[in-house]
């Protein structure tokens, strides 16, 4: 008699799609994790293998026998496989080369030698071309043929004799064109590209920018030697964003994921900055025993110093966060730096004076006029000093050449923070005074 089913029931882990069946294998112990992947069939490796984060894979293969890595491998996607291969130590890499096909093993040693973060690191090697003198129905019977091994073949890419890059032709307009047309009259001609040395974070912005599925990339002669695609460039993206985000809270950069760090890396990323920003915030320290006489005859104004440096600092952070991302996707540019720095001036200066607004009612009733005076003039102050800070030190460090995410959070906070209690106590010493 049959049994009613949950629809919401969750499927065994052979019945599971490929991608849930490698998610569950990352919650594995290690050692659990080859005797889980090899009670795959063998035409579930690969596919379950292809969604494994890389230090997965690296430490699957090696564990994995020889022959089952070899044809797992040999299935892989050419530049996914070239990233392998980068990650296993040497000796793995010996015996992997050893039993891989001479086609592979030499696909692989090419890709491989590419610079970390280049166009060439995160090429592949698996595209379709194309010969201008070809009629459209000769066109598509090579892609029919080509198709197995190419990433993609939505658009292939024209090559002469020497495999000089000279055009581009979609899949869709072959379909529509006669049988008899030639792919020179429908090719476009002049494709964009990029160089083998090109960073990999601009060919994801061109790649955005040109809403390409591929870019082609050249040799220094013109040569077609790969194509970057949509989602390795996605896969670029996600990571670079990261990076930045790490940089902003001041993490020094890590590749794991949040689950796979250990404590020890979490610790060594995070402990520099914290360490260097300890130093930072004793000339905080130092401006506060400096005004001591200042503090002990108007102790009230101990109470307004946390509200205005958290004030100067949010506004720098606001500001950091807004250019660096700005910068980050090309939004802003170094020469828009004079332009926004004038509009940036006026919206600090709208926004410390409704701030003073705010808290001056508050300084006259904890410590009378004269200290409502001096907490409404810094908090003025302090908003439009740390919003320019914040606004300008990433355009800095971008002239410095260096990474402008490293501007944002507790940096521009700590700057500000020294900056906002010397103003505050130098204009209650005035006001009152001292």
């Amino acid at each position: 008699m049959p049994t009613d089913t949950d629809p919401h029931e969750v499927p065994s882990f052979h019945d599971a799609r490929p991608v849930d069946m490698a998610s569950r294998l990352g919650d594995l112990a290690a050692q659990d994790v080859a005797r889980h992947f090899m009670n795959l069939t063998d035409a579930q490796q690969p596919v379950v293998f292809s969604h494994l984060t890389m230090e997965l894979q690296c430490n699957l293969a090696q564990r994995l026998p020889g022959p089952t890595l070899t044809r797992i491998v040999a299935k892989m996607k050419a530049d996914d496989r070239a990233d392998l291969f980068n990650l296993l130590p040497p000796h793995e890499q010996a015996r992997l080369a050893q039993e891989l096909s001479p086609e592979i093993r030499e696909d692989i040693q090419r890709l491989a030698t590419h610079p970390d973060e280049s166009a060439g690191a995160i090429m592949t090697s698996d595209y379709a071309v194309l010969d201008a003198g070809m009629t459209t129905a000769q066109a598509i019977a090579a892609l029919r043929d080509q198709a197995p091994g190419a990433e993609t073949i939505y658009r292939s890419y024209v090559v002469d004799r020497d495999h000089l890059l000279t055009g581009s032709v979609r899949l869709h307009t072959l379909i529509l064109a006669q049988d008899d047309t030639l792919v020179r009259d429908l090719m476009e001609a002049a494709p964009i590209s990029v160089s083998l040395d090109a960073d990999q974070e601009e060919v994801g912005k061109m790649i955005a920018r040109y809403d390409l599925l591929a870019i082609p990339v050249v040799d220094e002669g013109g040569r077609l030697v790969g194509i970057v695609t949509h989602d390795d460039a996605a896969d670029v993206m996600q990571a670079e964003a990261t990076e930045d985000f790490q940089k902003i809270s001041h993490v020094l950069p890590f590749k794991q994921t949040m689950r796979e760090a250990g404590i020890g890396i979490l610790y060594s990323r995070r402990i520099v900055w914290l360490a260097l920003l300890v130093f930072g915030n004793l000339f905080s320290g130092a401006g506060i025993a400096y005004f001591e006489d200042v503090i002990l005859a108007y102790v009230s104004l101990v109470f307004f110093l946390p509200l205005l440096i958290d004030s100067s600092g949010n506004a720098g952070s606001q500001s950091a966060t807004l250019m660096v991302r700005a910068l980050a996707t090309g939004d802003v540019e170094m020469k828009d730096w004079r332009a926004l720095i004038t509009r940036e001036l006026a919206v600090a200066a709208a926004l410390g004076a409704t701030m003073a607004a705010v808290v001056m009612p508050l300084g006259a009733w904890r410590g009378g006029w004269d200290v409502a005076m001096a907490v409404g003039l810094t908090m003025f102050l302090v908003v439009i000093i740390g919003s320019l800070v914040g606004m300008s030190l990433p355009f800095l460090l971008s002239r410095l050449r260096l990474d402008p995410a490293t501007a944002s959070g507790p940096l521009v906070t700590t700057i500000s923070d020294a900056t906002g209690v010397l103003i505050y106590f130098t204009i209650a010493s005035f006001i009152l005074g001292f």
